[in-house]
């Protein structure tokens, strides 16, 4: 019997209403791993009024997505979209540069793809 490691981990900094998520993603996401995730963001938002946040997105180790994790992904970023300021996805696949700019059309936040680690983060936190 064989595993494969898949799924988000997430990390929540607060100051008043100004938020910093950084969020890791393995293998390739499903639609239970949305399911765990989801609620916690809703949740991390939903007691302040106008939340401002700005999100690093590791996808170094990202494969990519199930289709229905997918529309979860599309729906989480529309359910929040006017909250995101600013949003930087650092990865290491083509595809990922590209998806980056199709998402920026989603969103009313800066959408950013980087290469670098470090790049993500200065301008992840201008």
């Amino acid at each position: 019997m064989s595993s494969i490691k898949h799924g988000l981990s997430i990390g929540i900094e607060r100051y008043e209403n100004e938020f910093f998520l950084s969020l890791k993603a393995v293998g390739k996401l499903t639609h239970e791993d949305y399911k765990v995730i989801t609620p916690m963001i809703d949740s991390a938002l939903a007691q302040v009024k106008n939340p401002k946040v700005d999100v690093l997105i590791d996808g170094t180790e990202l494969e990519g997505w199930e289709l229905r994790a997918a529309w979860d992904d599309l729906k989480l970023g529309l359910k929040h979209n006017n909250e995101f300021r600013k949003i930087a996805i650092y990865g290491n696949k083509n595809w990922q540069e590209i998806a980056a700019k199709i998402g920026s059309w989603f969103m009313t936040g800066e959408v950013q793809y980087f290469d670098k680690l470090h790049d993500a983060l200065i301008w992840v936190k201008e």
